[in-house]
């Protein structure tokens, strides 16, 4: 199938039991469970979500790969890019499900990985009242031997016919690239080439919008480090230029609910919930925010924009972070917004991150469900299939 853009599916491996779950939250806890006994909040809210053709599905099994595979080849989507979680020292989770698909071989489906390089807290999978926050798992860099023990666990991957490469080089996502350590990328770059790779394609995720200072190398602030809608090219440059990535990951949702809000009340719903743990209502119409979720910055070369079809946080966070009346209509319209801001590059790097293929709990995905079918798939497959 020939494409009008290179769409790279974020997927999250959270659909089995592991024992770390079992003891957080309960014996057999996986993304399913606070899935299923979601319930509308307000008249019209699209609540539970009940998945299709698949069900509710452990990634465990082979034959769900082999059809998730086979639904994101006819949509015309490239490959998926597992979330990976190291965690330094070693420690990772949710790893099954890619191993399998490694070893085996199977699915015959492109693939990259993403490093989810964040520490897992308990508010992360707590919808009633007020959030308790507690650590489960921390983030740590652990520096140069923890980060050599990293690469050579990846390198398989790297080094396999499946892995999705731009300009030659495997492509590598890192969910904040901020937090990482500035030795990290350029260790990571000298390694691959000494195990015969061109390099290693480092992709920075970011927000077009932030409200943390960014530092330089020598400490100073890169950007005002505050609420601003029109900068989205600093913040691109920071990862590019500044930490030495090779492109950005945009993602607009900050952005979006400014524009549509104001900046002055985002500013305090952040304060609310992040610091004080309380739960806010933020609630937005899909297609309202999705007016502002692009920039003219993300027509880059060097930055690949994100499709984002759906957004509802409720099974997880409760009131705070729903998008409704999303529809694939709507999808449809968010495509072609997108597409027109990568018509311009090089075909190699005409990448849309699709955010996602089945983050079911935040109400982020495209895999079949009981009300719209394979509607966002065929989003899909209609707006970047060239005939």
């Amino acid at each position: 199938m020939n494409r009008k853009a290179r769409v790279i599916a974020l997927y999250l491996p959270q659909f089995h039991p592991i024992p770390e779950n079992d003891m957080w939250w309960g014996k057999g806890f996986t993304e399913w469970t606070n899935v299923g006994k979601a319930k509308p909040l307000f008249k019209g809210h699209y609540q539970p979500r009940v998945p299709a053709d698949l069900g509710y599905y452990d990634l465990r099994m082979p034959e769900v790969r082999e059809a998730q595979a086979e639904m994101a080849r006819e949509a015309g989507i490239e490959g998926f890019c597992y979330w990976h979680y190291w965690f330094g020292g070693g420690k990772q989770l949710l790893e099954r499900p890619f191993n399998e698909v490694l070893a085996s071989g199977k699915p015959d489906f492109p693939f990259a990985l993403a490093w989810g390089n964040h520490s897992w807290r308990t508010n992360t999978w707590t919808s009633g009242g007020k959030k308790q926050d507690a650590m489960m798992v921390e983030q740590k860099y652990l520096g140069e031997d923890d980060y050599r023990k990293h690469f050579e666990y990846v390198l398989p991957a790297f080094k396999d016919k499946r892995y999705i490469t731009v300009d030659g080089k495997p492509l590598f996502l890192i969910f904040d690239p901020v937090a990482v350590p500035r030795d990290f990328v350029p260790l990571w770059r000298k390694w691959a080439i000494e195990a015969g790779l061109p390099g290693i394609h480092f992709v920075g995720n970011i927000q077009n919008c932030n409200n943390r200072p960014l530092k330089d190398a020598n400490g100073n602030d890169y950007t005002k480090g505050y609420f601003t809608t029109n900068e989205a090219g600093k913040y691109y440059d920071y990862v590019t230029k500044e930490l030495g990535y090779d492109a950005a990951a945009s993602m607009g949702t900050w952005r979006a609910e400014i524009c549509t809000k104001n900046r002055y009340w985002f500013a305090l719903q952040r304060q609310l919930v992040y610091r004080l743990n309380m739960k806010v209502s933020n609630i937005y119409d899909y297609r309202k925010v999705m007016r502002h979720y692009y920039v003219p910055e993300d027509a880059r070369e060097n930055v690949y924009p994100s499709l984002l079809p759906q957004w509802d946080r409720s099974p997880r966070s409760g009131i705070n972070g729903i998008y409704h009346n999303s529809r694939p209509e709507y999808f449809k319209e968010t495509i072609k917004e997108a597409l027109e801001l990568i018509k311009n590059k090089q075909d190699e790097h005409k990448i849309l991150f699709l955010k996602s293929w089945n983050e079911w709990a935040e109400g982020n995905y495209v895999e079949p469900d009981l009300r719209f079918g394979h509607g966002y798939l065929d989003a899909i497959r209609d707006c970047i299939k060239v005939e």
